[in-house]
């Protein structure tokens, strides 16, 4: 039987932290959560909850707490990570749709998908993400010879004897450019399983410069670039990844 860890980063959860975590504790009894720094009440909510914690100092990141999650589920022997926010736009009900796609064992990455067609809805993206989101998407497929309908998911296994190990960081928000450029550059598999999209809180920003949409695409794209230079011997064409849909 596969041993699965989920991973939750965190960052001023205080509202969310506990239901969410009760809520995952129905499916699973392994959770790491990783307090990227807050500066709320998120460290006394956590300390009530039955879950292991590692606590930043400061704030370092949503691509470094990532790194972080696969390294640890990597080193104390867990099968796969499922990562998941802890904002309630993840659903720990969805967990049991990726506990399926574990145990078909025909991916090493399962990325959640707001945008299939059987996903649902409840409410909608800001346009401007909305329309970030599939730019680079169709980037990233046409480039790297994919057919996500997602790529901005942070609902997502990993197989981490596959993913474990990449050579990662990225510490902000464009981890998943670096991501899925060097899962295709290892060979891993792919496949999508589609989640609702939820948005409880249109408002939420992502903090700093790249609240900017403008600058949030730049960097995006710079990211992109960037991993690309860094494996363009690994990327064989015309199909450089094997895709299960």
């Amino acid at each position: 039987m596969d041993k699965i860890l989920i991973g939750v980063p965190v960052y001023n959860e205080a509202k969310h932290v506990k239901p969410v975590l009760q809520a995952i504790g129905r499916y699973a009894d392994d959770i790491l959560v990783i307090d990227d720094g807050s500066t709320d009440e998120t460290p006394m909510a956590l300390a009530s909850q039955p879950v292991e914690v590692i606590r930043h100092a400061r704030n370092r990141g949503y691509g470094r707490a990532m790194q972080e999650l696969l390294r640890r589920a990597a080193f104390d022997g867990y099968s796969w990570l499922i990562t998941m926010d802890c904002d309630l736009q993840h659903e720990p009900a969805a967990l049991p749709s990726f506990f399926r796609a574990i145990e078909a064992n025909d991916a090493d990455v399962i990325s959640g998908s707001r945008y299939m067609p059987n996903s649902g809805s409840s409410g909608d993206a800001p346009s401007e993400r909305r329309d970030i989101n599939r730019y680079l998407t169709n980037r990233i497929n046409t480039r790297l010879d994919l057919r996500l309908t997602d790529a901005f998911c942070g609902f997502k296994a990993y197989r981490t004897i596959s993913c474990g190990h990449l050579p990662l960081d990225v510490d902000g928000y464009e981890f998943p450019l670096q991501f899925w450029v060097q899962a295709v550059a290892h060979g891993l598999r792919i496949r999508e399983v589609p989640i609702r999209l939820i948005y409880n809180d249109p408002t939420r920003t992502f903090g700093g410069p790249l609240d900017d949409a403008d600058n949030r695409r730049r960097v995006y794209e710079e990211a992109f670039e960037s991993e690309l230079a860094r494996w363009v011997h690994r990327l064989p064409s015309p199909q450089p990844c094997a895709v299960v849909v």
